[in-house]
Formats: C-alpha cells, sequence, structure tokens
C-alpha cells in the first residue's frame, strides 16, 4: 500500500454500532456517481461536476483503492472516506496522512460521519501506530471544523487556497485519553438516531 505506508489492503470489514467500512463494490456505482454530483456534497469542494461528465468517468467499480471505505449503512452506500497519503495539493499536508469524507445529503444529521471517521481513524492507528493524520477544509464548513474538532484533530493553522480561507488541523493516536474523549462524544447522537432513522433520510 505504497499511499499509506507498510499495512495490509484491504483490512477486513470495519463495523460500528451502525455502519460497516468496507471496499468499493460495483453495486456502489450509483452512489459514487450521485457524491460526485452532488452540489450540497461539493459546495465548499469548488463545486461538482456536470453530471454526464461523472457518468463517462466513474469506472464499474469505483472507488478500489487502498484507504479509500465505503460506508455502509443497512446494505446501501452512504459515504466514502479516504486516508491517502496527501501528494502535495497543499503545502501544509504534503507527505502526511490526510484523512477525507464524503456522504450523501440524506445521511446528514445522524452523526454517521462521526460514527464512520472515528472508526477508520482507530483503523489507521492500529495499522501505523504513532502517526498523524491531517486534515484540511474550508473554515466556512461549520459542520466540518465541528465534526474536525469532535474526533480531536487540533489546530494548526488558518490559511488561504483556492479562494477560501482553510482550516487545518492535526490527529494523532498518541493521546488515547483524547481519543476516548471523542469516541464518547461521536456516540452522543445514537439515540437519537435510533429514534429518528427515518427523519435523517427524508429530511
Amino acid at each position: 500500500m505504497t499511499e499509506l505506508g507498510p499495512v495490509a489492503w484491504p483490512p477486513a470489514l470495519i463495523r460500528t454500532e451502525r455502519l460497516v467500512l468496507r471496499e468499493s463494490e460495483a453495486r456502489d456505482r450509483a452512489a459514487f456517481i450521485e457524491l460526485f454530483a452532488s452540489p450540497e456534497v461539493h459546495a465548499y469542494l469548488g463545486g461538482p461536476r456536470p453530471r454526464d461528465e461523472v457518468e463517462r468517468a466513474v469506472p464499474e467499480v469505483p472507488g478500489r483503492r487502498p484507504g479509500s471505505f465505503v460506508i455502509d449503512l443497512d446494505g446501501a452506500m452512504i459515504g466514502q472516506i479516504t486516508l491517502t497519503r496527501d501528494t502535495g495539493h497543499l503545502r501544509q499536508a504534503a507527505g502526511k496522512a490526510e484523512l477525507g469524507y464524503l456522504f450523501l445529503p440524506q445521511a446528514w444529521g445522524c452523526g454517521y460521519a462521526a460514527e464512520a471517521c472515528a472508526a477508520a481513524l482507530d483503523w489507521f492507528a492500529g495499522a501505523l501506530p504513532g502517526e498523524p493524520v491531517v486534515l484540511a477544509t474550508q473554515t466556512a464548513n461549520v459542520g466540518s471544523v465541528r465534526l474536525a474538532a469532535k474526533l480531536g484533530f487540533i489546530e494548526v493553522e488558518r490559511f488561504e487556497a483556492y479562494g477560501a480561507e482553510q482550516w487545518f488541523g492535526e490527529w494523532s493516536s498518541v493521546t488515547p485519553s483524547d481519543w476516548a474523549r471523542a469516541r464518547q462524544r461521536g456516540s452522543a447522537t445514537r439515540q437519537q438516531c435510533k429514534d429518528g432513522a427515518q427523519r435523517c433520510w427524508n429530511s
């Protein structure tokens, strides 16, 4: 796995209370197209690509690469998490493992992103102990900044890039007490979403 280092890929299925993190399959193609063509998903990512362009570009089995997890809820893809070695799109992240995530709008507001990202970071901490992970997002994306803090990312700096102010943070597994607190905060929405799962998909 050249992107992250000497770890086996794909890992065994990662199961959380409500979700499964797994490799992509051909049945996920329609959900990937929705992710990449969604104006809501790409509001802080430079805007969506034209749907016809996305449909032509997405392969039969999309997202099949090391560090790319499909987030599965009850057998259906609701999002994607990536952990990849940054290739230099931002000077601050160059050469470091970077966390990225995209979730379908129907899955927003139920704590799925926190639950899935926490599990992905837990896997990363076991695969590459002590190595930090970085995350960059627009400061205008308040939900993403809030999620980063919930996961235990510490703000390193803010800077201008791509025509907007960016928030840049770093996470490390070497402080387990902070990690435990992040996991506890991430579980706060679980009972609420158990009672309102239908609302999560219909809102």
